[in-house]
């Protein structure tokens, strides 16, 4: 039985984060552990509502009521296994979901604060990792043999689902380490890649080969792979980055894709962890790093935050960070966004407070060449933005251009699906309008015994979504391999999130 007045004697608090002068200066995370008075108050907050419509916001279908109420009676051990019910890695989402889950709490209902959904999940996470992270028993082998392409979210969590079935899972990555985006792509700042290697060790001690250095359709053929394996699970992301060809100067030096200065500072970090030194470069060793440089990141979301973050620890001599979109509103406007819906709210990131400035509304109209081919500028102006047909129309206003200065420009604008690759034309999958693979109510692409799963059939998303697709991926797999039983298939292919029509 919760406490009935938990919300009424807590407000919602969430833990301090580190100093900003001190957090600049290194790569941990911004949050420290939260204590554990703090997490109870915060979890006695949940009122286990009749309908938690939580439950509904989490693609996962946490049990989140649950776990929080034995949070509050202390009973650490029941709410690990609680969570780890439904989620296989909830140390990677309470550190990097937005928690659609919160926005879905009844709390949240005519503007309260809803509870720390997010928070109290991490702490549940490293509860257990400080309990150990104890391989589970895996049945007698089933004889079947499955090969996961992609050792992202998506992919990790069908292994691990279908390992715990007794089926032999091998997971190919083509980079050198494995985590997919969570690896080289997440600064550690948001996500410590210690957590990835616990849960690698976990699963490799239930089962799972990997293979690193190996890119599926070049170092080893689709005929190979489905020779040696059942069924194959593609896992591969979404990384293929939007950009702008037709805006003047995009072919300047200094003028980058997000993802690339990301992954160089992660390469960094990692080889400092090792005791390696390195520099922050592209695979060509063209250098790109912020220190002293005036950087501009255009993009309002996530991968532009921690863009932004990224520049303030390499050492920037200023950020602005550009919006295509007005500034939004700092509550959640009941008209547009009903509750229990995703909210466009104005999101500030701990990155935020380090520094920087946010330009709203406006676009890039050029890239500004220094006379040498590379970027010292970058000439915006304010903008309108209004859908037509289906189509997105930007329409600068006249007399209001002005220059940035500018000598390391990220595009930070969105993905556009999965990369094309050998692999695809191999197997003789294809991508659709979107650049995402689509997938069969069976999670099966239009090869037999060829399955898809992740941002590669939805398109960039939320890691709780990938998690979600990967297991119940898994769990069509297991149906076609024609093992007894079933496992949990928390989404189909057509599910989407909450949404008002």
């Amino acid at each position: 039985m919760p406490d009935p007045n938990g919300f009424l004697r807590y407000n919602r608090r969430l833990p301090a984060r580190r100093p900003v002068p001190v957090r600049i200066s290194d790569w941990r995370e911004v949050y420290p552990p939260a204590g554990e008075e703090l997490i109870r108050e915060q979890a006695t907050r949940c009122m286990d509502c009749g309908i938690p419509f939580c439950h509904d916001g989490c693609p996962l279908g946490n049990r989140i009521p649950d776990w929080n109420d034995l949070v509050r009676t202390g009973n650490w051990d029941a709410a690990v296994e609680s969570l780890h019910a439904t989620n296989n890695f909830p140390e990677f989402t309470g550190r990097l979901c937005p928690a659609p889950c919160e926005a879905a709490c009844v709390l949240g209902i005519a503007g309260g604060e809803p509870v720390t959904i997010k928070q109290v999940e991490v702490e549940i996470a490293d509860a257990a990792v400080a309990g150990g992270l104890l391989p589970r028993p895996v049945p007698a082998p089933s004889g079947r043999s499955v090969a996961v392409v992609g050792s992202g979210p998506a992919g990790l969590a069908a292994a691990q689902q279908l390992a715990r079935a007794g089926h032999a899972v091998t997971v190919y990555e083509r980079d050198d380490a494995l985590g997919g985006l969570l690896r080289y792509g997440i600064p550690d700042f948001k996500l410590e890649k210690v957590h990835i290697d616990r849960r690698l060790a976990q699963l490799a001690a239930e089962g799972v080969r990997f293979r690193t250095g190996v890119n599926v359709g070049v170092d080893v053929t689709a005929e190979q792979l489905r020779t040696e394996h059942d069924a194959v699970l593609l896992a591969c992301g979404a990384l293929q980055g939007r950009d702008t060809p037709e805006t003047p100067g995009r072919q300047l030096r200094g003028v980058h894709q997000a993802m690339a200065h990301l992954v160089a500072a992660n390469r960094v970090v990692a080889a400092a962890g090792e005791g390696r030194p390195a520099l922050a470069v592209l695979p060509d060793g063209t250098p790109i790093d912020a220190a002293g440089k005036h950087v501009v990141i255009i993009g309002g979301g996530d991968t532009a935050a921690d863009c932004l973050g990224v520049a303030h620890r390499q050492g920037a001599a200023g950020v602005h960070q550009l919006d295509l979109y007005p500034q939004p509103p700092r509550a959640r406007d009941e008209a547009r966004d009903p509750w229990p819906t995703w909210p466009w709210i104005l999101r500030s990131y701990p990155a935020h407070e380090e520094g920087g400035e946010r330009v709203f509304a406006v676009a890039v109209q050029e890239f500004v060449d220094d006379g040498t081919g590379a970027v010292r500028a970058v000439r915006i102006a304010e903008v309108t933005v209004e859908k037509r047909d289906g189509r997105r129309i930007v329409t600068p206003l006249p007399g209001t251009e002005r220059e940035l200065p500018a000598d390391l420009v990220l595009l930070a604008i969105g993905f556009e699906g999965t990369e094309e690759q050998p692999l695809l034309a191999q197997l003789g999958v294809t991508r659709n309008a979107r650049g995402a693979v689509d997938a069969r109510p069976d999670w099966q692409t239009g090869v037999d015994g060829v399955f898809v799963a992740g941002d590669m059939h939805r398109g960039a998303s939320l890691i709780v979504w990938a998690i979600a697709e990967g297991r119940a991926a898994a769990a069509a797999i297991h149906a076609y391999l024609g093992a007894p039983g079933t496992l949990p298939a928390p989404v189909d292919p057509a599910t989407e999130p909450l949404a008002a029509r």
